[in-house]
């Protein structure tokens, strides 16, 4: 039986998603609590693979179970068996044809900067940080240019392994609370660092180094080179992929997220 996942995380206390030498990822802390019901190995994909430092709202995993256990088992059970930091939201059976990656028809993302003079303490690992006063009305300027279908390789990594660096960017939103900015990003899939180096594309624009106009720019150039630095991991939430309502699966919420920012 195929059985699909909701999991969310802390990025802070793991070395990104994906299973490597050494161990300390998402992956592998949850394969091991996984074999720990089922009592024999059980490999797992996901719907997007999390760099170290970044967390998940609700990162969605499939696997093909080995033994028959109540789903009861697959959260509850494995959250007895995961480290702090990750937890099963919710365990649901899906079809074969159903893959946590290639069945997503969207990704979305969020980014939680601090802006103001002193670094966070109590959120320090959680949120991004910049110190000078940004501009919001530019930064919405400039994140609005990048909607639609765009070459975006001025802001793919050099190590992306994507395909193609043309994507549909069907939200790119700029908020702010007092010292709190919010950034929301939804496209069909995103480039390696690409949600990251938009960020700091957007910072630099906020505090005055380019006007909102230089997003058209580089959108045109295509050279990474040419954009601004890759912001830090610390604030960005992988919020879950979409898929068609076919699958019957539930949407990512966050209580504290999601239930406090609209």
């Amino acid at each position: 039986m195929r059985i699909a996942l909701g999991v969310e995380y802390f990025g802070h206390h793991f070395r990104g998603w994906q299973s490597q030498a050494g161990g300390g990822t998402v992956q592998d802390a949850l394969e091991s609590a996984l074999a720990a019901i089922a009592g024999q190995p059980v490999g797992t994909l996901c719907a997007g693979r999390t760099d170290a430092g970044v967390h998940a709202i609700q990162q969605v995993v499939h696997f093909d179970a080995p033994v028959e256990r109540p789903l009861t088992a697959w959260v509850r059970g494995v959250n007895s068996n995961l480290p702090n930091g990750v937890a099963i939201r919710w365990a649901q059976p899906v079809t074969e044809e159903f893959h946590a990656r290639f069945s997503a028809i969207g990704r979305r993302y969020r980014y939680l900067l601090l802006n103001r003079p002193q670094r966070p303490g109590l959120w320090q690992g959680r949120m991004g940080w910049h110190h000078l006063p940004l501009d919001v009305a530019a930064m919405q300027d400039a994140a609005a240019r990048l909607l639609g279908e765009h070459d975006f390789s001025a802001f793919r990594a050099a190590e992306c392994q994507a395909k193609s660096p043309v994507k549909l960017m069907t939200e790119a939103r700029v908020r702010h609370f007092d010292s709190l900015f919010v950034f929301d990003f939804a496209a069909s899939a995103f480039l390696h660092h690409m949600v990251r180096n938009l960020v700091g594309t957007l910072v630099y624009i906020g505090k005055g180094a380019h006007a909102p106009d230089w997003v058209d720019a580089l959108l045109q150039m295509r050279d990474r080179r040419l954009a601004a630095p890759t912001f830090a991991p610390d604030g960005l939430y992988f919020r879950g992929p979409v898929y068609e309502p076919y699958w019957q699966l539930p949407e990512p919420m966050d209580e504290f997220l999601d239930g406090v920012l609209p």
